[in-house]
């Protein structure tokens, strides 16, 4: 099967996660910081120690008790990590019944979504997937990518997110912010960042910007240099 990849809002979403085990609490993890507004936790073993301060996480609700399926009742998404064949089959055919994206943690036969491994640099995200074929060969790839994208490319992003709206507010056109922001990325500026170079930075945006925009290199700069690897 051919996933179609897809980026989730979860701000407002309410969520469920069946298994608060070392896998379930690393989804649990993923959810709180996707900005979820409620993730249900549901184990039948009391919360360990190692899980209290993820279960203390405001979104969180910890019951621990059997899965039912009024549990499903408001759930935007739902992801089971349990070792029960059955549960996990049974909570497939109920959120497939109900229309509800499900995941079973390393069995995409029962998922209608599947969780990719992640690569995250600041906000950059990059998704690695091999269609549920080897999870073990997507974690590796995830891990090589840090040789390739260093905290430069998060600094970058930075930079650029919060230049786009002062680019934006000028009203140039389409066709000439996109120029603009292609030109940026594909100069010297990631090198400048890499190497801590703030004049250099600035010289470099300072040649592209218009000259409105001058004045904010250096804050620009100083920005994203400082939440550099964050």
């Amino acid at each position: 099967m051919r996933y179609y990849p897809i980026y989730v809002n979860l701000r407002g979403k309410r969520c469920l996660v069946v298994g608060a085990g070392q896998v379930g609490q690393r989804k649990i993890a993923t959810l709180a910081e996707c900005g979820a507004e409620e993730i249900l936790v549901i184990d039948l073993v009391p919360a360990t120690d190692t899980c209290a301060g993820l279960l203390n996480h405001p979104s969180v609700i910890f019951a621990c008790r059997p899965y039912e399926t009024a549990d499903l009742d408001g759930r935007f998404l739902v992801i089971a990590s349990t070792d029960d064949e059955a549960l996990n089959w049974r909570i497939s055919r109920e959120c497939a019944e109900r229309g509800i994206p499900c995941n079973i943690v390393d069995q995409p036969e029962k998922c209608s979504f599947i969780v990719p491994a992640l690569f995250t640099q600041g906000d950059l995200t990059v998704a690695i997937s091999t269609g549920g074929g080897s999870p073990a060969l997507a974690r590796k790839i995830r891990q090589g990518l840090g040789d390739f994208l260093g905290s430069e490319y998060g600094a970058l992003l930075l930079l650029m997110s919060r230049l786009r709206p002062l680019v934006l507010a000028l009203d140039l056109g389409t066709p000439a912010n996109s120029r603009l922001f292609r030109d940026l990325v594909n100069s010297p500026l990631l090198e400048a960042l890499d190497q801590g170079d703030a004049a250099r930075a600035e010289a470099i945006l300072r040649e592209f910007l218009p000259a409105s925009l001058h004045g904010e290199a250096a804050g620009l700069v100083s920005g994203a240099l400082s939440h550099d690897g964050d």
